[in-house]
């Protein structure tokens, strides 16, 4: 299959995302683990991006799943994967960034958006330590 063949990956809005979980839909945090530690969205399950392939498993083929990362590359890698693997998946959009700007909740009590990335996780553990 060559990349231009891909199948479009599906997104939804914040509002469809939480009828569809509501309705019974899976969530699953895409994001590196200091990002899913500072704050990520309630009942999500967290399954790293470069975890996926391995922990596939774990996801409910029977359910659809909504995957979401900070603001959308990672998710978009993953529910592309997941369709190809016969799941019904989507994408939130805009990812958490998204979710907090419309002042959805966030746990834990106090939880942010973390910055992606190598640096930031270094950042966070410093803090991490600073406050230990």
């Amino acid at each position: 299959m060559e990349a231009g063949d891909a199948p479009e990956v599906r997104e939804v809005s914040r509002g469809e995302a939480r009828k569809l979980l509501a309705d019974g839909a899976q969530l699953v945090d895409v994001r590196a683990d200091h990002e899913w530690e500072a704050g990520h969205i309630a009942g999500a399950s967290h399954i790293q991006l470069d975890e996926l392939a391995a922990r596939a498993g774990e996801i409910d083929k029977d359910r659809p799943v909504v995957l979401y990362c900070r603001g959308g590359n990672r998710s978009s890698m993953a529910t592309a994967a997941l369709q190809a693997g016969g799941y019904d998946a989507a994408k939130l959009t805009a990812g958490i960034v998204g979710w907090e700007e419309e002042n959805l909740p966030i746990e834990p009590e106090g939880g942010y958006v973390a910055e992606s990335g190598e640096a930031a996780a270094v950042l966070e553990a410093r803090k991490k330590a600073a406050q230990g």
